[in-house]
This record gives structure tokens, sequence and C-alpha cells, in this order.
């Protein structure tokens, strides 16, 4: 071998020998930092004791609110709207008034009503003196004597007349029949009220009530007094408790049983006519209940993870009822374990976990 062949294997030598140190520093340092982003720390976990406790059994339905005391108010007769009161969404008292009619013609007729019954008293009596009789001795007038001269004289038809146009008169003026919150008023004063058509509604405040269906293959499982919780499509965060009162007992033709229930807790988001969600809660006593976030499935097998001595433990369980945010469970867990309901998604059997329940 030359001269000049021996320095260049000497130089290729001495290249490979700088490059393989270069690249086992480079990965001495990319692990480090990696150890460095990375530190090896325990899982964090939420855990509570699972223990006996009462579980709501739950049925869903849909429904609408409704109040208990509610009153369409008419006019009687047909005459100009003078004066309304209220408007809609005000609060009224038993007794407020909401709207009057112009009084003139009515207590017109009212006045001309009561001549014509003292006309009509008048007849009576001068025909009860022709049969020899004195209307202040009615005790000694004979029944078939009276009524002759009351047709004769027409005076019971006065008096019906004049009871007419005092009643009109009386009924000039709506007055709210309990208290409650005015709804539906779409007239205007100054024009002519219509007899037989809504003025208004008055909704009550005392109690208001939510109304809905049950499968009949569900009346089994639903009693009156069962707690319900009633939450409005509209309004995300509110729910308001209430009780079951009136079961209807007859099934329609969809095979579907009307129930009802009285709200409360109705606070002053529920209005007549909102649809709502009902959960119906029938309270089972002595049973191992735990978040439905506390189950994973492994292998398509359910798993409750368990504290024990800083270790997660695999646990296959057999889960029975369950509601929107609970399950019961029947084997695989007992009372006093330590569940896992948080941060459990990635653990592993014997996994150190760290608890940070607030």
């Amino acid at each position: 071998m030359s001269d000049m062949k021996k320095t260049w294997f000497l130089e290729m030598l001495f290249l490979l020998f700088v490059t393989a140190c270069s690249l086992s520093k480079s990965d001495n340092q990319e692990e480090k930092g990696v150890a460095t982003v990375l530190p090896d720390m325990p899982n964090e976990v939420k855990v509570f004791t699972l223990a006996y406790t009462e579980f709501n059994r739950e049925l869903i339905s849909n429904g609408t609110i409704a109040a208990q005391q509610k009153a369409t108010l008419y006019f009687q007769t047909s005459e100009i709207i003078s004066t309304i009161y209220v408007k809609n969404g005000d609060r009224v008292l038993a007794g407020q008034a909401i709207a009057s009619l112009d009084s003139f013609k009515l207590k017109n007729r009212l006045k001309q009503a009561y001549d014509n019954l003292e006309r009509s008293a008048l007849n009576l009596q001068d025909v009860l003196i022709g049969q020899g009789y004195s209307l202040s001795d009615t005790v000694r007038i004979p029944q078939e004597v009276m009524q002759i001269a009351h047709v004769k004289s027409n005076y019971d038809q006065a008096m019906y007349q004049y009871e007419m146009a005092e009643y009109d008169l009386r009924q000039a003026t709506l007055y709210a029949p309990f208290a409650g919150t005015v709804a539906n008023l779409f007239q205007k004063e100054y024009n002519m009220s219509s007899p037989g058509e809504s003025f208004c509604t008055i909704i009550g405040n005392t109690s208001i009530e939510a109304v809905f269906n049950i499968l009949e293959s569900e009346l089994p499982v639903v009693k009156t007094g069962d707690q319900i919780v009633v939450s409005p499509y509209a309004i995300s965060d509110f729910s308001s408790e209430g009780r079951i009162t009136e079961i209807n007992p007859m099934v329609d033709g969809y095979g579907m049983i009307h129930v009802k229930a009285l709200i409360l807790t109705p606070g002053n988001k529920l209005y007549e006519g909102m649809n709502v969600r009902v959960k119906i809660q029938q309270a089972i006593p002595n049973q191992l209940t735990i978040p439905k976030e506390a189950l994973v499935l492994r292998t398509n097998k359910q798993v409750v993870f368990t504290l024990r001595e800083g270790l997660a433990q695999w646990n296959y369980v057999q889960t029975g009822l369950d509601n929107s945010t609970h399950y019961v469970i029947l084997e695989g867990l007992h009372e006093g374990d330590v569940v896992i309901y948080d941060g459990n998604l990635n653990l592993a059997h014997e996994t150190p976990v760290s608890v940070v329940n607030d």
C-alpha cells in the first residue's frame, strides 16, 4: 500500500470516529430534554368512598307548563271599551279592575227597566184589587190568583229585564278573579267589545304544574307522590322540583296516560305553555351507586378503578339500573372501596396515582 492510500485510509477512520462521538452526544442530550419535558409523575385522580345510598330511578318524558288557576275574561255586552287599566305581564290582585266599558247606555237601560218594573208592580196591585185582594196581604191570596195576576201585569217579565240590566251594568267592569298575571290582552281602548270573545287571560301566581304523558308500560313504576325534575328546553341551566299529584286512570288511543305534577320550586322562569323535559324520580334505598364518569370500557367490558396504597386497581363490574348521572353496581365492588371517578380514562392496573380531590 502506497503512502497516499495509507493517509487517505487514516483520515476516513478519523472522520468516522468523530461522527460517532457527535451522534452519541446528541442522543444523550435528546434523552435529557425529553426527561425534562415529561417528568415521571403519578396520574392525578379524584376519588370517593363507596357506600350504600338512595338511588333515584328515572323515567323521561316531554310535557308543558300549566297554571292551576287560569281564567279567561269576557265582556257580556257590546259597548265601547272606555278604559283598560293593565297590560300584558302585569301582576294583579284578586278583585283588581282590568277594564271598563262606557256605561251610559247600560245605566239608561237599567233606569228604563226599573221604571217598567214599577209600572208592572202597580198593574199587579190593580189586578189583585179587582179580585178583592190587597198586595199587602199576600198570605190570603190563593196561589192560582197570584199567578194569573203576575201574568196579566207582566210583572215577572219586568223583573227579569231589570235583573238583566243590573247584571249587564255590573259586568261592564272586568275584575281579576284571583291574584295572577295578565296575558293575551290584545284589545284597545275606544274599540267595540265583542261578547263571547276573549278579552284577556289571568294566570294564577300561586301554583303551577307540569302536564305530561307516560307509556302504559311505565304505569307500574309511577305513582302519586313521586318526585320529578322539570327542565325547560329554552333555559339550559335551570330546573325545578315537583311531585306527581294526579294520574288519569285511562289509556288513550296511543297507549299514553295523562299525568300532572305540582311544581314545588317554580321560581319566576316558568311560563304557561312552556315546553319542558320531565324527569320522574323514584327513590330506591340501599344501593351501591357510582357516577357514570367512574365507569370505563376495556375490551368491551365494564371496568371501575379503585385506589389501594397509591395504586389504581382494575375491577370488572356488573351494573344494574341507571339514571342520567349514576349506575347501580350489582357485582365487582364493595362498600368502603375508594372509587376513582375522574382522571381514570388512561389508567392501567397498578398505575401510580395521586389524589387531588377539592
